[in-house]
C-alpha cells in the first residue's frame, strides 16, 4: 500500500481516483437504493397489499435479474454505476445472487473496507465502479 494520506478508494484494486471505471460514493450509491426500493414498494403495495417481506423479495428479484443482464440495478445505471468482478469481467449468474442476500441482510452492506466496498461486495467479490448514467458527472 502506498502513503495512507495519499491513497483513495480502489487504489489496490488498480482502479482510477475519479472518473469512469473508480470507486462509487456513497451518494450515487443511496440513490440507486432509493431509486431501486421505489418499485419494490410500489409492487408490493399494488400486488401483497404491502409485505414488507414481499418488499424485500421483489428489491433482490430486481438485483438479482438486472445486474447480470444490464451491469446493475436500473438505479444503478440511472445514477451512473456499474457491478463488476474483481477482475472487471461480468459478474456471472452466482455472483448477484450472494450479493443481493447478503445485501438484504443490511449489516453487510454498511461494514466497508478501505476501498469502500461493503462487505456484501466482498463476499461476492464484487465492486460498485463509475460508469456513464443518466445522471452521472
Amino acid at each position: 500500500m502506498t502513503n495512507p494520506s495519499a491513497y483513495y478508494p480502489g487504489q489496490d484494486l488498480g482502479l482510477p481516483e475519479t472518473g469512469v471505471g473508480s470507486i462509487a460514493r456513497f451518494t450515487p450509491r443511496l440513490g440507486a437504493l432509493i431509486i431501486d426500493w421505489i418499485p419494490a414498494t410500489i409492487l408490493s403495495i399494488a400486488f401483497f397489499d404491502y409485505s414488507p417481506l414481499a418488499q424485500a423479495l421483489i428489491f433482490v428479484g430486481i438485483n438479482i435479474v438486472f445486474i447480470p443482464t444490464l451491469g446493475g440495478t436500473p438505479g444503478h445505471r440511472i445514477v451512473g454505476m456499474r457491478v463488476l468482478r474483481l477482475d472487471g469481467a461480468w459478474t456471472g449468474v452466482i455472483r448477484p445472487i450472494v450479493r443481493s442476500v447478503l445485501l438484504m441482510l443490511v449489516i453487510p452492506a454498511v461494514v466497508w473496507d478501505q476501498d469502500q466496498r461493503g462487505l456484501h461486495d466482498k463476499v461476492a467479490g464484487t465492486m460498485l465502479v463509475r460508469a456513464p448514467g443518466i445522471f452521472s458527472r
